[in-house]
């Protein structure tokens, strides 16, 4: 049996393609000739017989009648594209032109039809239903169908609101979770309500109508009341328009009713026209004979731009939203809201034209351009709700001052752009089901400009994702880190660096750079190969222009290597201050190459890593500062030193200090003796960076505490001891004057004594 069919496939397909097998020396052996002499006749297909065709095919195994079969269509479908070529684009693009104007041209044709044609529709619908009696008859049953349903529906709900409490307290503002939560329940509660209304019309309808009452009462209640319904329940939890206090969006009363109205009047209408489509059909109309379904469809998208104009003003305030920071980018989107609306509204019209002028309407029946402009205007309304919804998940703000401020911001801008990511591409793939495409396959099969670019448009945006959560990551333990270190402006006015940051916030700004470098290029590379381009080449002249920049830059190279081993050797940290070969400065930005120190008088730094023979850090663990008083000879040392150790220890019990301190201040004795007094060391250990709001405070409690004790600071004195003094108002007017002229050059040489050069601002710490 199996002989027998491949005999006849194979007789058939040389019958039908008449192939040219110049085969002749193959079919001799298999007919068992043998000759190979070259000038044998050559035999056809055409000139052998069945006992020929039969024998031959009975040698030849499965694979070499499947293998001729593949080459026989083959050479098939060479020839018909060789005979059909395809159209050029600008013939592409005239189909295109007159795919879109021949609806518009239709309407203006067969305008004067359409009353006839209705005529015809309702005449046949009274011919089904038995004349005008039948019809009242089966509206009649159709009410009778919705008063059950509509009962049903009621009975169900009134028993839910008894069960769950649905009211909200109207005292005070509603929190967030409050709000959804008294939202989602009421629209569970109708969703619930609707799915037991539709049972109930099934099995209400089963029972009372008949199936031909079925097939015009079934679309009337779908499109015409189900659809709208569905749509006001949608919208009352979207805009909550009598309740402003459960609202979810940023829109006053007026806008959230007008727009809830007229919500629910573009769907009714929307469902409209897809009945008056199915009921012109059924009822032995022709879809295109009127082009009454492309009127109202073409009146649903001048209703969508009517809308969006009036209420622009509404639109633009609820996609500004709450966000006390909104981005430019947020205040465009807001602005241009309406007339983004107006343009979906025209394109998807656009589309819907030339998907009729080319005949294809299978998608328009199912309403996948009703669904596909839905999802497209309620984008920004997504975009919105994206942002509220991160505005409340967002860890609040960790510490206080710029630097917690800005990370806070940063995070939620990162937390926002990947929620726009993740939407625009669920929306994506919602669009893709209503119009029967499978992106998946298309991810698959790698195969012309459209996959390729598919691939190339979804390897960025997992790209763009991951980009965007390395940077949320290493941005948040940067900004812990910082906000950690407990940085304020008082450390930023320090004399000499204010507190050092830890290691992990000095080197997570080279991850952060490293790893936005790294996904840029591994994911551009990978896009580029997704466009059927050969990356091999890509990378071979990455590798010798590596190296080119290798041998030409070798100081670069040295500097990087350089900076590589401080960091390992953890040898400076952000904030901290540092001398490197007689250049002083608080580490103010590390970047790759090189480093800025900000010195405490102002300018910046900025030292290649390459060029540091040494490094001195004087911000590192802890920070002794030695203060000097000078105190008269008559002083009582033990009293300073009580003095000392009392102040101590009252700033080791005042919150303002008390964290900063590693030992308390104490007296050091007296440190030395001079011509003034006796010079009374003291000394305390404290933190990095607090060390001189320490000091500050000191000087001013040591002062108050000597008034108190009446101690005075020694100052210097120059006693000039002259002979006769004594009878000074025996003197004359002469020798008065001398005795002036010696006291001012003693006070000038006194004066000259005190201005010995000695430590300034620029000493170095702890000198």
């Amino acid at each position: 049996m199996l002989r027998i069919l491949r005999t006849i496939a194979f007789s058939t397909l040389l019958s039908v393609f008449i192939a040219p097998l110049a085969l002749a020396q193959s079919v001799a052996a298999l007919t068992g000739s043998g000759s190979t002499d070259e000038t044998a006749p050559v035999i056809t297909p055409e000139d052998m017989t069945p006992e020929a065709i039969d024998a031959m095919v009975a040698r030849m195994s499965d694979d070499q009648v499947r293998a001729l079969l593949l080459e026989r269509l083959d050479s098939v479908a060479a020839k018909a594209d060789d005979v059909a070529p395809k159209a050029t684009l600008g013939q592409r693009v005239t189909n295109l032109w007159n795919a879109f104007i021949s609806p518009p041209i239709e309407v203006v044709q067969k305008f004067p039809r359409l009353i006839e044609m209705e005529r015809l529709a309702f005449g046949n619908l009274l011919g089904h239903t038995g004349g005008f009696g039948g019809l009242l008859v089966l509206l009649g049953l159709i009410a009778l169908v919705l008063v059950i349903g509509f009962a049903a529906e009621y009975i169900v709900r009134t028993f839910l609101a008894r069960r769950v409490r649905q009211n909200a307290d109207l005292s005070g503002e509603q929190t967030l979770r409050d709000a959804l939560g008294f939202l989602m329940r009421r629209f569970l509660r109708e969703i619930f309500g609707l799915v037991v209304f539709y049972i109930a019309l099934r099995i209400a309808g089963r029972a009372i109508l008949s199936p031909a009452m079925l097939t015009f009462a079934a679309p009337l209640v779908t499109y015409l009341i189900w659809m709208p319904r569905l749509a006001a329940a949608m919208s009352r939890f979207m805009l909550a328009p009598h309740r402003p206090d459960l609202r979810l969006v940023t829109i006053d009363d007026h806008w959230a009713r007008f727009l809830h109205r007229n919500l629910v009047g573009l769907v009714f209408l929307a469902g409209f026209t897809m009945y008056i489509v199915g009921f012109n059909a059924a009822m032995g109309v022709p879809p295109g004979a009127t082009r009454l379904g492309y009127m109202l469809d073409t009146m649903v998208y001048v209703f969508v731009a009517v809308i969006a104009l009036t209420a622009r003003e509404g639109l633009q305030a609820m996609m500004l939203g709450s966000d006390p920071d909104p981005t430019s980018f947020d205040q465009r989107v807001a602005h241009g809201y309406p007339y983004f609306a107006v343009a979906v509204a025209a394109g998807t019209w656009v589309l819907v034209t030339i998907l009729l002028g080319m005949g294809k309407v299978d998608a328009l029946l199912n309403g996948a351009h009703y669904y596909t402009m839905g999802l497209l205007l309620a984008m920004p309304i997504i975009d919105t709700a994206i942002r509220g919804v991160v505005r409340h998940v967002v860890p609040p703000m960790q510490g206080e001052g710029p630097v917690a401020e800005a990370a806070y911001k940063e995070t939620k801008r990162s937390f926002v752009r990947i929620g726009r990511v993740i939407a625009a591409g669920v929306v994506l793939l919602l669009i893709a089901h209503a119009w029967d495409t499978n992106y998946l396959e298309l991810f698959r099969q790698q195969a012309g400009i459209a996959d390729n670019l598919f691939s190339f448009a979804m390897t960025c945006v997992f790209g763009y994702i991951a980009y965007e959560a390395a940077s949320l990551w290493i941005n948040r333990r940067l900004a812990a880190e910082q906000t950690a270190l407990g940085l304020s402006q008082e450390d930023a006015d320090a004399e000499m660096g204010g507190a050092s940051g830890s290691r992990l916030s000095t080197v997570l700004p080279l991850m952060l750079l490293t790893a936005r470098s790294a996904i840029i290029v591994v994911f551009g590379l990978l896009a580029i190969g997704n466009l059927g381009i050969d990356i091999t080449p890509l990378l071979a002249g990455a590798g010798v222009i590596g190296l080119a920049i290798g041998f030409g830059a070798q100081k670069l190279v040295t500097d990087v290597v350089s900076g590589v081993f401080f960091l390992i050797d953890d040898a400076f940290r952000v904030g901290e201050y540092v001398e490197m070969d007689g250049t002083m400065g608080a580490v103010e930005k590390i970047s790759i190459r090189s480093m800025q120190l900000r010195h405490h008088r102002g300018p910046v730094h900025t030292i290649p890593y390459g060029e540091i023979p040494k490094l001195t850090n004087y911000s590192r663990d802890w920070v002794i500062m030695k203060l000097k008083f000078t105190v008269p000879f008559d002083t009582d040392p033990n009293k300073v030193k009580k003095i000392f150790k009392k102040i101590g220890q009252d700033m080791l019990v005042d919150p303002l200090f008390a964290d900063d301190f590693l030992q308390p201040f104490k007296s050091q004795g007296v440190f030395d003796i001079d011509d003034v007094g006796m010079v009374i060391r003291g000394k305390f250990m404290a933190k990095p960076g607090k060390q001189f709001m320490i000091r500050k405070e000191i000087y001013n409690k040591v002062k108050a505490a000597f008034a108190e004790a009446g101690i005075d600071f020694a100052r210097r004195e120059v006693r000039v001891a002259i002979p006769g003094l004594e009878h000074h108002d025996e003197m004359t007017d002469e020798e008065k004057a001398q005795v002036a002229a010696a006291g001012a050059a003693a006070a000038a040489a006194s004066q000259q004594t005190e201005e010995v050069p000695g430590s300034g601002e620029g000493s170095k710490p702890g000198d």
